[in-house]
């Protein structure tokens, strides 16, 4: 890497720059790359402090030394930033050192040296870079405090005093900044409909966002199964769970573990956050936050969002910060009751005023962060701050990985409302239900599955094969139909969309035909399948009439199913 780099760049910056510049480039920022999660903070908030003076030069002096460094030579070169090691900070002699990582290198420069959180604010005990112990995350070392080089960037004036008790050395190099991520995702929080329609959550699905930091007494450490289980118990087609993982788990384990661990979550429809930006529209997006003592945790609260702690890692937590204080006023997600319940009463329960003064002890001054950051940088710069105002952030669309749900354990149940039968659906994925009986008769419970259903098994054990693809028109449907149950002899129904509209297609084992038709053109396949597979069992003889679906406690459907005789006999299979 570095011979690669070493020619170019002191073509670029160092003594022999300026015959070669196109800009006349006064000062140097060097950043200080050594984790992902450091990169990340320098990148989401640089860019709009420097942007349009061409008198700034920025270069990424790349630190492979940190346990977690996995990811950001990729990070760097994905935003095409100009890299070299470490090693030579000294042959750039940069005007000043940013670096969201409190790790930086005591020789090679003189400069000053800016260092920003990377997370929110001096909450946590993390381990000593070098034998046994612990240290407070966020703090630099002594040397370079003593050496009069550091600056420490807060977000409340508590922060300082929080600093001067445990490290002496700080008195007098902290700046009162704010934090700049806390006020994208404040000024962001009128895009929540948005976001939700790019992580593709329908509209009226609930976002649950899990949130873990790294390390044995996280979210995920203490509980890696806890996304399986809530995509178990949260109905399909009443909530989304979203899971925003630390950089550090996927530095320290890599992504092909991260997956593999979280593999049946994924067929269940998890998706699962990338660790770069993405996470930020995911948690405007939420309606509820269970996470731990981490700072995305926090930062799920101080925006009004409801929230439970799944965990919290006492021992990590540093006492008498913002963190500290969610731990004392956030409720704890139980194992012994009912996690769907638990996550309604959340919703139900916390209002946008329930963690105001955890708000409060976490960031001072909203909105300034940045503002009060560009002064910062061009003061250390020795520089005069530009007079154009700075513009408004703006969220990058936000990707996960997810996987198409292919099969649902269905429950129903059949009833009578004002004279009117009505039919409620509940579905779970199958990939993570392990409650296959419901030892009650009011209950129907069975097995669908998309036709694009991989698992074989799965496929042969449905009652229920729905296309995923639509039918151009009856003739289409009624031949897939037949089709698939010759297939699929196991198969009672098989159901398919009539083109893009709001009339569905369901064929039964029978020969019989029923169409379904409703107000609503996004009614999905599979719960006019569920609502036709219950009358089936149920009442057959009401397989002709007007019905009520009802999803959840807020979403009903008023449906019609129109009975066909025996039709055309089954295709000869090929």
């Amino acid at each position: 890497m570095g011979g690669k780099a070493a020619g170019p760049l002191r073509a670029v910056v160092g003594a022999e720059a300026a015959q070669w510049r196109t800009f006349p480039q006064e000062r140097t920022i060097a950043v200080v790359a050594r984790t992902v999660t450091s990169v990340v903070r320098i990148l989401e908030t640089l860019p709009t402090v420097v942007r349009g003076d061409p008198r700034i030069a920025v270069v990424f002096a790349h630190d492979p030394t940190s346990a977690f460094h996995d990811g950001v030579r990729k990070l760097l070169e994905e935003n095409d930033c100009r890299v070299l090691p470490v090693s030579r900070l000294a042959e750039i002699q940069p005007d000043l050192i940013l670096s969201a990582s409190e790790n930086v290198p005591v020789e090679g420069a003189s400069c000053p040296v800016l260092v920003l959180p990377h997370g929110v604010g001096f909450q946590k005990f993390v381990p000593t870079q070098r034998g046994p112990g612990v240290r407070v995350s966020g703090v630099v070392s002594d040397r370079l405090l003593e050496a009069g080089r550091a600056w420490l960037a807060i977000s409340h004036p508590d922060q300082q005093r929080q600093l001067e008790e445990i490290h002496p050395a700080t008195k007098g190099r902290t700046l009162l900044i704010g934090d700049p991520c806390f006020d994208d995702l404040r000024t962001s929080l009128h895009q929540a409909s948005a976001f939700r329609r790019n992580l593709g959550v329908p509209a009226g699905k609930r976002l649950v966002v899990l949130s873990s930091t790294w390390g044995p007494e996280s979210l995920l450490g203490s509980d890696p199964r806890l996304p399986s289980r809530l995509l178990a118990r949260l109905p399909y087609d009443e909530y989304r769970v979203a899971a925003v993982l630390h950089p550090n788990i996927w530095a320290a384990h890599g992504s092909w573990q991260i997956r593999a661990l979280l593999a049946p979550a994924l067929d269940a429809g998890l998706l699962l956050m990338p660790t770069v930006h993405a996470w930020r529209a995911a948690l405007v997006g939420a309606d509820v936050v269970i996470g731990d003592h981490g700072s995305v945790t926090l930062y799920g609260a101080a925006l009004g969002k409801p929230t439970l702690l799944g965990t919290f890692g006492a021992t990590e937590v540093v006492a008498g910060t913002a963190v500290d204080r969610l731990g004392e006023v956030a409720p704890r997600l139980s194992t012994k009751a009912g996690l769907a319940e638990q996550v309604d009463e959340a919703i139900r329960e916390q209002g946008p005023e329930q963690y105001t003064e955890v708000r409060r002890a976490a960031f001072a001054d909203p909105g300034q962060a940045v503002s009060r950051l560009r002064t910062a940088i061009y003061r250390l710069l020795d520089l005069a701050e530009p007079g154009s105002p700075l513009p408004r952030p703006t969220l990058p669309v936000a990707k996960p990985q997810a996987t198409t749900v292919r099969s649902w354990i269905v429950t129903t149940s059949m009833s009578t409302v004002e004279g009117r039968p009505e039919v409620t659906v509940w579905r779970h994925p199958a990939a993570v239900f392990d409650e296959l009986a419901v030892a009650d008769d009011r209950y129907v419970v069975h097995l669908a599955c998309l036709d694009s259903e991989p698992d074989q098994r799965i496929a042969e054990s449905a009652s229920v094969v729905i296309g995923q693809e639509p039918a151009a028109d009856e003739a289409e449907a009624q031949a897939w139909t037949a089709r698939t149950l010759a297939l699929l002899p196991g198969s009672r129904a098989a159901a398919i969309q009539l083109g893009w509209t709001g009339r569905h297609f369901i064929g039964l084992c029978d020969g019989r035909n029923v169409e379904v038709t409703g107000e609503s053109k996004e009614l999905d396949t599979g719960l006019a399948a569920a609502l036709v597979y219950t009358v089936l069992r149920s009442q057959p003889l009401l397989l002709d009439g007007q019905f009520l679906l009802r999803i959840g406690p807020d979403h009903t459907h008023r449906l019609r199913l129109h009975l066909t005789p025996h039709n055309l006999p089954p295709p000869p299979l090929p």
